[in-house]
């Protein structure tokens, strides 16, 4: 396991936690809430962040803030940042802020209204923007997101601040996941990370190009075994693990084949923690050469699935803040819960909730039995 370089704020708390952080866009925001409840808390010490798209810019916020102004800092730092996302439009792919008013009385209107796929009008422009890519429609690779982080990720903190980060990026040449870290990191990685082929101009670095890393490792977990001295991760998960009914529209089909599809590299490599968890349960490896993991989680797939994939593109501030405050719920209760079994024992059963067979007999049309497979 690699020795990390960064150094360790003084008068930190005592329970290191490493920080595995999910990409999907807006939903990013309700990471925001998450790191806002841990860093209110205060009992945690983040040692690694690993984190792709939205979850590499939250990690990059994270450790900016965090460098410069401890966890307030870093508090504040992320709000600033999803603040600056509201106000901008076309970070997502999309304006920013479309979705109508609420009923009169309200000001938040209901969750499906936030969902690009709900408004005909929008689905007829996807159709018409997928007969073009990016370097047709938008020639001069003008990019807002580029500016925001620009202006809110300090280079020099994510490389030698006390936390330490790993961004996840997809190779287009190989389709191999590339993460930076340490000297690596930069504005371009970021980019990198949270570049969606349909969407922005594939990204350069070193003559290598790359796309989104939710393709590869959304996010990549292997960083934080051999990257830091931490046995604790909390994964924050976003991207929903199931989804009821079968998608029949084509707006339908393409979310859940994305939804599938960023969760396939997580499943594969916590499939892989759970092998090594047991091979180190039956004393069948040498526990020197491989870390004994302790993971957690933190989700709320119940207060996000009314937000479908398209609210991903959706930068609303009423969105953002909703799914901010549904991350903080989260964290508190996972906090209540779980926070004093961190440095113990792992709080996630990666076999129950990843790996095992959970699937129903849907009702076809006609077929009211269900029942289980």
């Amino acid at each position: 396991m690699a020795s990390p370089s960064h150094p360790r704020a003084p008068d930190t708390p005592s329970r290191p936690l490493d920080l595995a952080l999910q990409g999907g866009g807006s939903h990013g925001a309700f990471t925001w809430g998450v790191l806002d409840a841990l860093l209110e808390d205060g009992t945690m010490r983040f040692d690694g962040v690993s984190g792709t798209s939205a979850g590499a810019m939250n990690a990059a916020v994270l450790a900016t803030g965090y460098a410069q102004g401890g966890a307030d800092g870093a508090r504040q730092a992320l709000r600033a940042f999803w603040q600056a996302v509201s106000g901008v439009p076309a970070c997502f792919g999309m304006m920013g802020e479309v979705t109508p008013s609420g009923p009169a009385g309200s000001t938040a209107p209901p969750a499906w209204a936030y969902n690009r796929s709900a408004w005909p009008a929008a689905l007829a422009w996807d159709a018409w923007l997928r007969l073009w890519s990016p370097y047709q429609l938008n020639p001069f690779n003008l990019d807002p997101l580029r500016d925001i982080v620009r202006q809110h990720v300090d280079e020099e903190a994510l490389r030698k601040g006390p936390i330490k980060v790993f961004v996840t990026a997809t190779s287009v040449r190989t389709g191999q996941p590339r993460v930076f870290s340490d000297g690596d990191l930069s504005i371009e990685a970021l980019m990198a990370s949270a570049c969606l082929p349909r969407s922005a101009q594939t990204i350069v670095i070193d003559g290598e190009p790359y796309w989104d890393g939710g393709f590869s490792g959304n996010p990549a977990l292997w960083p934080l075994v051999y990257g830091t001295h931490t046995d604790d991760v909390l994964l924050v998960q976003i991207n929903p693990r199931e989804h009821d009914g079968i998608p029949k529209t084509a707006a339908e089909i393409d979310d859940r084949i994305n939804e599938i599809t960023f969760n396939a590299s997580l499943v594969a490599e916590l499939r892989a923690i759970a092998f090594v968890q047991r091979l180190l349960r039956d004393r069948r490896v040498d526990p020197t050469h491989y870390k004994a993991m302790r993971l957690h989680r933190v989700a709320d797939e119940a207060g996000l699935a009314p937000f479908g994939a398209s609210s991903k593109l959706n930068t609303d501030w009423r969105l953002l803040t909703t799914l901010f405050e549904l991350g903080r719920a989260a964290a508190q209760r996972w906090l209540k819960d779980c926070g004093k079994r961190v440095g113990q024992e792992s709080t996630l059963d990666i076999g129950e909730v990843f790996l095992t067979n959970r699937l129903q007999k849907l009702p076809l049309d006609g077929d009211k039995s269900g029942g289980t497979s």
